[in-house]
């Protein structure tokens, strides 16, 4: 059985995998945890707490070898375990979000999109077609689409929320500056940029006084 992992350690790991990636594509086969460390700006001992979660072991002295330690990444996240998603709502953060083709290294497939505008109808966006939105429950079965990504405009958030949840989505990654109202059986994970921007600009702000 695996271990509970936090989603702070989640979030952790995979920006440890990204420095793996950049590695091997550098053909640099050993990386230590404090290496890690100094590129994302944390404390050593707790790169290594994170990787002994993953039950692999580095070498004594040379550190850990890059491309396994990539794999046990991999496999306690789930990558290669490929989930179907569909973005709903074609705007410019949909489009944008659809055009980004490293999401398919972590096993997140965005087969489609979603609108109600009959000039993004029928277009491809990144060789993933925009589809009516009444469409979306006939294809969620098709595929067995679970994931949703929301990106409409805020004032028809929960309106949509509820057709997605209706049509049998179970998890909803939430771009929109909504607090959704879902069954408990749906998950949400709420994306807030304006706070995420917020933060960032208080810290600066705060780290330039000082």
């Amino acid at each position: 059985m695996k271990k509970f992992i936090s989603d702070k350690v989640i979030n952790r790991l995979t920006l440890y995998h990204s420095i793996l990636t950049d590695y091997i594509e550098k053909n640099i086969d050993y990386i230590s945890s404090p290496q890690i460390a100094d590129l994302l700006h944390i404390d050593n001992t707790q790169v290594r707490k994170d990787i002994a979660l993953l039950q692999y072991k580095g070498k004594c002295k040379v550190g850990y070898k890059v491309k396994e330690l990539k794999t046990f990444i991999e496999d306690t996240l789930g990558f290669k375990s490929v989930k179907t998603a569909f973005i709903v709502g074609a705007g410019n953060l949909g489009m944008a979000l659809a055009k980004y083709d490293n999401f398919e290294a972590y096993g997140f497939n965005i087969s489609a999109l979603f609108d109600n505008d009959s000039d993004k109808i029928g277009a491809k966006i990144n060789n993933k077609q925009i589809f009516n939105i009444l469409q979306l429950p006939v294809l969620v079965k098709k595929f067995n689409a679970k994931i949703a990504i929301l990106t409409v405009p805020r004032i028809y958030a929960q309106e949509v929320s509820d057709f997605l949840v209706d049509s049998g989505i179970k998890y909803i990654w939430n771009f929109t500056p909504c607090v959704l109202n879902v069954p408990d059986y749906v998950q949400v994970w709420n994306e807030n940029l304006i706070g995420n921007f917020l933060q960032f600009t208080v810290n600066h702000s705060v780290n330039e006084t000082n």
